[in-house]
């Protein structure tokens, strides 16, 4: 039995697909299973996913019963025969000693679940800017106001936590892995941060995490279930919310009076919490200042770093 079962969802991947495969193969640590959930892929996907399982017996590739990444995720978390889960999307990478360092990790049996840093790339092997792990477990004040986690291809969880935690919500399309962060630490999970750099996170403006709008509407869901939990956002917490977004704009290269609005909210919930650290906070706000005086190719090429 593989001590790993890594779940990828597939969507017209095609472009990206082998790159992320490979950094599976490419571990220092060989007890994986890798089950590819294909989304109903319309490009080269399917091909690329049987030549794929025709290499190597550990990579297995399923349909998907429904639709959507929550369902694939789900999906190929019922069918693992790993202790511990692992998420990776098909145009994420991995660095090649992420599953050594869990393997350490997981020793703990106090440790429910574990993530990384996170490298934010447009180019391979060439780092925008990098994820800041908290000092200690996850909680839910933590998670209101931003996901140190990042992204599902940073999460490693006990199978057992997971399933009973009830997977991911199907029903969200943004935000659907911070509010099952928020419910899996609700219920006692314990996901603590390693150091190092674990993943490498593709930056594209096309993906869902691009729709700012969308994803600020989306954290009404995220809201709800925290206050199942006996928790509400405070001051602090909207104003690092705000940064958090803000940053994203700046990096996403959205036009500049978005960044701007996110600056100014975030200064007024909570001027202290939006400013510290200052590398991340001040520089925020100066970027937020002069992003609508900037060429749009010039103030993206500026804040991706």
């Amino acid at each position: 039995m593989p001590e790993f079962s890594v779940v990828m969802p597939c969507y017209n991947a095609a472009d990206t697909l082998n790159d992320s495969i490979q950094s599976v193969l490419g571990q220092t640590l060989g007890s994986w299973e890798l089950i590819c959930v294909d989304d109903g892929s319309t490009d080269d996907t399917p091909r690329l996913l049987a030549l794929a399982a025709r290499s190597d017996p550990r990579i297995t590739v399923l349909q998907n019963t429904g639709k959507g990444p929550s369902v694939a995720r789900n999906l190929g978390a019922e069918q693992a025969r790993g202790q511990i889960l692992c998420f990776l999307d098909a145009d994420d990478l991995w660095q090649d000693t992420r599953l050594d360092h869990l393997h350490r990790a997981f020793r703990n049996p106090r440790t429910d679940g574990a993530f990384g840093q996170v490298a934010f790339f447009r180019t391979l092997g060439q780092a925008d800017t990098m994820s800041t792990p908290p000092g200690g477990p996850l909680s839910i004040p933590v998670l209101l106001g931003e996901n140190p986690v990042c992204t599902m291809s940073n999460v490693a969880v006990r199978r057992q936590v997971f399933l009973q935690s009830g997977g991911l919500n199907p029903e969200l399309v943004h935000n659907e892995d911070l509010e099952w962060l928020i419910r899996v630490t609700g219920l006692g999970a314990s996901i603590v941060p390693l150091q190092g750099l674990h993943v490498w996170y593709r930056t594209s403006l096309q993906g869902l995490s691009s729709d700012l709008p969308e994803m600020a509407r989306s954290r009404q869901d995220v809201l709800q279930t925290a206050q199942r939990f006996g928790f509400a956002p405070d001051a602090r917490a909207e104003a690092v919310y705000a940064r958090y977004l803000a940053r994203r704009a700046l990096r996403l290269g959205l036009p500049g009076h978005v960044a701007l609005r996110l600056m100014l909210s975030g200064l007024r919930h909570h001027p202290a919490a939006f400013l510290l650290p200052l590398r991340r906070g001040l520089l925020t706000a100066l970027g937020a200042l002069i992003a609508p005086a900037l060429p749009h190719a010039l103030r993206r090429s500026l804040f991706s770093r």
